[in-house]
């Protein structure tokens, strides 16, 4: 899958919580929340969009501030989404997204579970994303 093809398909699955993910569509989609924060910080910091007020030190929000968190926030949804779907690659419930709330040891047991290889062939999430997308013929 790549990068384009993982992004367009997140998307079509906005709020999709039922199926599968590969790992190349979770990981291309980590790529571009990094890339499009990237942009967003360097957005905000270039137009002042946060300021920090030297005399009374409380800060200043200006829109492109705003404008970025919006962006931010659209995107916790299917970042959501996506991540519950690779859980499910690899035979987890969902509710393991959860284990990641855990101080120091559950982003790494996150981590961990979505690295993993997914199951081979269908489990009782649904049918083998691999299997699916080899079955295509590519134009």
């Amino acid at each position: 899958m790549s990068f384009g093809t993982a992004v367009k398909t997140v998307f079509s699955k906005y709020a999709t919580f039922s199926g599968r993910a590969r790992r190349s569509e979770f990981w291309f989609w980590a790529l571009f929340v990094f890339l499009v924060g990237a942009v967003l910080a360097i957005f905000v910091s270039a137009t002042n969009g946060l300021t920090i007020d030297a005399e009374t030190m409380t800060p200043t929000f200006g829109a492109t501030y705003f404008v970025a968190a919006l962006v931010q926030l659209a995107l916790v949804l299917p970042n959501l989404a996506v991540t519950v779907r690779r859980l499910h690659d690899t035979d987890r419930s969902g509710f393991w997204w959860f284990i990641g709330l855990v101080p120091l040891v559950g982003p790494i047991v996150l981590l961990v579970f979505v690295i993993l290889e997914g199951t081979r062939g269908p489990n009782r999430f649904g049918p083998d994303p691999k299997a699916v997308s080899a079955a295509q013929p590519t134009a």
